[in-house]
C-alpha cells in the first residue's frame, strides 16, 4: 500500500506543480495555450463536459465535511481548491473512459438507466397532464367555505390539499383508462399457466436457497432462460409488447409483504400484468409527445448516466482492494497504533452558539457577553437560528473546526470562531456548557472488523484516485487558474 500511495503523491505532484493561468495537458509544448472562454464562470473544460465555478466551490465545501460518522482526523489539512478541481476532472475522465468501455452495454447497468428514464418520463407526462387539468383540479374559495359551514372544525390546508388530491388522482385515473384504450393492449392469457409454473420454480425450488421466500432480481437473470424471459404477456400498439422478463422484474418492486398471495392463479398473474402494463404505456405515450427530446429531459439523463458510470469504476476499484485480501494482523496493529483517535468513544461538548451573519456582527455580540449581558438575550438579538437550542456535538460534526472548540473548557464563551451551519460556514460565539474527554478502546480482537472496515474504504479510496489521476493523462483538458485562484469556503467575511 505503502508504494500506492508514493504513486499517487507522485501523480498528485506532478498534476499540480507550477500552474498558472490556463493550464492544458496538451501532449506537445509547441502547442498555444488555449483561450479562456468568454463565460467567466467555467474554470475548466474536459471534453463535452464543463465545470463551473458554483460546482467547484459546492464540492470544495463538501470536502471540508467530516466524511465519516463517528471519526474525523483532526489533522486533516482542509481542501483546496485547485486538488477538488482535479478531482472534479478526473471523475469525469472516468466516465469518459467507462463510455469508451462500453460500460453502457452492461446489462445491469442498462436496466437502471432504463428504468429511471422511463420513470421520468412518466412523471413528465403526468405533470404536463395536470398542469391541463389544473382549472378542475385546484378548490377554490367558496368549495372550502362551504365545506367549514357544514363542519366548522375543518382544517383549511388539510382540506383543500386532501381534495386536490384526490381530484389529482381521479384524472390520472381517467387518463390512464383512455390510453389503455388508445392503445388496444391485448393479454395473452393462454400464456399464464407458463408464468404460474416458471414463478412457483423460481419461488419454491431455486437454484440456490432463499434467505428469505421471495423471488430475487438476480434469479430472473441467472434462473430463467432467454425463452421463458422473452414470453409474451401483452401487447400493444406501437409494437410494443410486456414479457414475462418484465413481468417478474414488476413483481419484484413489491415488498414481500404486499406481493399478492395468489400468484399460483390467473387472476394473481393479471394482477401484476396490469402494474406492469403502465409504465410502458405511459412511456409509449410521452415518446409520441415528444418529451424524451426535450432538453432539460436529456440533460437529466445523461447527468444520471454519468453518475451511474462513475460509481461502477468506483465500486468496481473497492472491489480489486477486497479481492487483494484482507489486512495481516501485524498492518490491522500497526493501523490502531496510528490511529487511536479513531477508536475513543464518547468525547462530546454541549454547547450553546450564537450563528452570526458576519464577522462583524459576531464581534458585536460577542463584546456585549464581554460587557455583562447574558447570553440568551444576545443570542435573541444576534443569532441566526434564534431558536436553536443547546445540543451535543462530536468531532465528526465538527470537523477541521474542533481543534478551535475543544481546547474550551465548561462556561467560557469563545469566538469569534467558524462552523457549520447547513450548507454554509458561518462565524459563531460559542458557550461550552460542559465536555467529556472521552475515553481510548484498547485493542482487542472485537475491533478487527472495524479496523479492517476503515483499512479497505481508505484504500479503496485511494486506489479510485490514483486510477482517476492516472486516466485523466488519457484526455486534454484546461483549467483557467486565474479564476479559481480566490476560491476559498473558509475565507468568509
Amino acid at each position: 500500500m505503502k508504494s500506492l500511495q508514493g504513486k499517487l503523491f507522485l501523480s498528485l505532484l506532478a498534476l499540480t506543480t507550477a500552474l498558472s493561468g490556463v493550464h492544458c495537458n496538451s501532449k506537445t509544448a509547441s502547442e498555444p495555450l488555449v483561450k479562456e472562454p468568454a463565460d467567466p464562470n467555467i474554470v475548466a473544460k474536459i471534453g463535452k463536459y464543463v465545470i463551473v465555478r458554483t460546482e467547484l466551490e459546492r464540492a470544495l465545501l463538501g470536502e471540508l465535511y467530516p466524511s465519516q460518522y463517528n471519526y474525523f482526523k483532526t489533522d486533516t489539512r482542509p481542501a483546496d481548491a485547485n486538488s477538488v478541481l482535479m478531482q472534479m476532472l478526473a471523475d469525469k475522465a472516468m466516465i469518459m473512459e467507462a463510455r469508451k468501455q462500453g460500460y453502457l452495454n452492461d446489462e445491469t447497468l442498462d436496466l437502471m438507466i432504463k428504468r429511471y428514464r422511463d420513470r421520468r418520463l412518466a412523471n413528465q407526462l403526468l405533470q404536463n397532464y395536470l398542469q391541463q387539468m389544473k382549472d378542475q383540479i385546484i378548490v377554490t374559495e367558496a368549495e372550502i367555505e362551504q365545506k367549514i359551514k357544514a363542519d366548522p372544525n375543518t382544517n383549511r390546508a388539510r382540506f383543500k390539499a386532501t381534495l386536490e388530491n384526490t381530484r389529482a388522482r381521479n384524472f390520472v385515473n381517467q387518463y390512464y383508462k383512455q390510453l389503455y384504450e388508445k392503445y388496444h393492449i391485448k393479454k395473452l392469457s393462454e400464456n399464464y399457466p407458463q408464468a404460474i409454473k416458471i414463478h412457483d420454480r423460481l419461488l419454491n425450488h431455486p437454484k440456490t436457497p432463499l434467505k428469505m421466500k421471495r423471488i430475487m432480481n438476480n434469479q430472473i437473470k441467472e434462473e430463467m432462460t432467454p425463452e421463458e424471459r422473452n414470453i409474451t404477456m401483452a401487447t400493444y400498439d406501437n409494437g410494443g409488447k410486456i414479457t414475462l422478463e418484465d413481468w417478474f422484474y414488476t413483481l419484484c418492486e413489491f415488498s414481500p409483504p404486499s406481493r399478492p398471495k395468489n400468484l399460483n392463479t390467473p387472476e394473481g398473474i393479471d394482477l401484476i400484468l396490469e402494474r406492469a402494463l403502465m409504465l410502458p404505456i405511459y412511456v409509449t405515450e410521452a415518446k409520441l409527445q415528444n418529451i424524451d427530446k426535450d432538453e432539460t429531459f436529456v440533460k437529466q439523463l445523461s447527468v444520471y448516466e454519468d453518475n451511474v458510470l462513475l460509481n461502477k469504476t468506483k465500486g468496481d476499484k473497492y472491489r480489486e482492494v477486497r479481492d487483494a485480501g484482507e489486512p495481516t494482523p501485524e498492518e490491522i496493529l500497526a493501523y490502531y497504533n496510528d490511529n487511536k483517535e479513531a477508536f475513543t468513544t464518547g468525547k462530546v461538548m454541549n454547547i450553546d452558539q450564537i450563528l452570526c451573519q458576519d464577522l462583524e456582527t459576531a464581534k458585536k455580540a460577542k463584546a456585549e457577553l464581554d460587557g455583562g449581558k447574558d447570553f440568551e438575550s444576545v443570542k435573541k438579538e444576534y443569532s441566526l437560528d434564534k431558536a436553536r437550542k443547546p445540543s451535543k456535538t462530536f468531532p465528526s460534526n465538527e470537523g477541521l473546526f474542533w481543534k478551535d472548540l475543544w481546547p474550551a473548557e465548561p462556561n467560557d464563551i469563545v469566538g469569534p470562531i467558524k462552523g457549520f451551519r447547513n450548507q454554509e460556514i458561518k462565524w459563531r460565539i460559542v458557550k461550552v456548557l460542559d465536555k467529556k474527554e472521552g475515553q481510548l478502546q484498547e485493542y482487542s480482537d472485537k475491533l478487527d472488523s472495524r479496523i479492517k472496515s476503515n483499512m479497505l474504504s481508505e484504500r479503496g479510496a485511494a486506489l479510485v484516485k490514483e486510477y482517476g489521476l492516472e486516466i485523466l493523462k488519457k484526455y486534454k483538458y484546461e483549467i483557467y487558474y486565474d479564476r479559481i485562484k480566490d476560491i476559498d469556503p473558509l475565507n468568509i467575511p
